[in-house]
């Protein structure tokens, strides 16, 4: 495989291995799983995030139209991701190949002994030869423990395995500059930085049966190059894609990767929910701490503490416009923080090495 990438997360939409009449599309997911144990046989690690549970629910239930949506889609996924990850099974041992289930929820993430004991759990099934099939647990994300949708999922399940790169298979070639439906409008092939001006013409709808659309997925994007991984968002209803995407034949969105960050930035980055405390700074800090240098965050630049925390909880650092600068962890609880505003000569509120720029 030319790009030569020794892990990869591969993220399939619901769009792509849903049928238009919302049952699953079994062909779709005989192809790619015949695609990744290609990418397998080449020596590549490979961890799946494949959403169409609720998909697979529908065509084993009928559901009451009295059901309210929340409940509904309880019952399809719980009954859906049996089917799902039996035929994802069924399909890889075609191939000799064994797959886990692994259900997630946004709590996971959010408590740093269960994220490494999740990190631990599919490090082991890559040691096994065994593929990590990786979905948000519906069953018990409801609201506000829910992803924004599995393209966030994917972010975390790269940034936390220290993958290469993310590949985002979704109904569409990329990311285009213009209106996708227009003749005149052609596929952004790269994208390098914080492109701000990415959502004037990405279309806002999502598709029948996801949850995400374009704009997370570039935001989402953005923040995993950020941290050192290479993001590709490509068709996934075209043949072989996978396999072409690695060879450098294929149409697609890559997002191109900055410098690498360590395994504790890679958390913090995407702790933002997570965070207690509120530190509110004043400008010539927020310049110094963005600045890109090794640089940590000292009392003096901070104006007000907005909401308490211990020592070892995640921060939001913010700015004087009550923008997010940045996360970061304590290294001192908010009551020792108070008393030190605006001093000189004080220790690090949060030090380099936990600090996640957000800039």
């Amino acid at each position: 495989m030319k790009l030569g990438y020794k892990k990869i997360v591969v993220k399939v939409g619901s769009n792509v291995i849903t049928q238009a009449n919302g049952l699953p599309d079994e062909s779709r997911i005989n192809h790619l799983v015949n695609q990744l144990a290609e990418v397998k046989q080449q020596g590549i690690e490979v961890i799946l995030v494949s959403s169409g549970a609720v998909a697979s629910g529908r065509s084993l239930i009928k559901v009451s139209e009295k059901q309210d949506a929340v409940t509904t889609r309880q019952l399809l996924a719980a009954i859906g991701q049996v089917k799902l990850i039996n035929t994802y099974s069924n399909f890889f041992a075609e191939h000799h190949i064994k797959c886990a289930q692994v259900l997630v929820t946004k709590e996971d993430f959010r408590d740093r002994a269960h994220y490494l004991n999740m990190k631990n759990c599919m490090q082991i099934l890559l040691q096994n030869e065994v593929i990590p099939v990786v979905n948000e647990n519906d069953v018990v994300s409801v609201t506000e423990l829910m992803f924004t949708d599995n393209d966030e999922l994917a972010g975390l399940i790269a940034s936390m395995l220290n993958a290469d790169a993310l590949i985002i298979l979704s109904n569409v070639n990329g990311i285009y500059n213009g209106d996708p439906k227009l003749a005149t409008s052609e596929v952004i092939e790269e994208i390098k930085g914080s492109v701000t001006n990415l959502a004037s013409f990405i279309q806002t709808g999502k598709s029948s049966f996801g949850r995400g659309g374009m704009i997370t997925k570039t935001t989402m994007a953005q923040k995993v190059a950020k941290l050192g991984i290479a993001v590709h968002i490509a068709n996934g209803t075209k043949d072989n894609v996978l396999t072409s995407l690695l060879n450098e034949d294929l149409v697609h969105t890559r997002f191109v990767p900055e410098k690498i960050k360590s395994g504790k930035k890679k958390w913090i980055a995407h702790s933002e929910t997570a965070a207690t405390g509120i530190v509110k700074l004043n400008d010539g800090a927020k310049m110094v701490l963005t600045s890109g240098k090794a640089t940590s965050l000292l009392p003096i630049g901070i104006i007000e503490i907005q909401s308490d925390f211990l020592k070892g909880d995640i921060i939001k650092i913010i700015d004087e416009n009550n923008q997010l600068i940045g996360l970061g962890i304590a290294e001192y609880g908010s009551d020792k923080a108070k008393e030190r505003i605006g001093q000189k000569k004080q220790k690090a509120l949060v030090h380099y090495d936990y600090f996640y720029s957000a800039i």
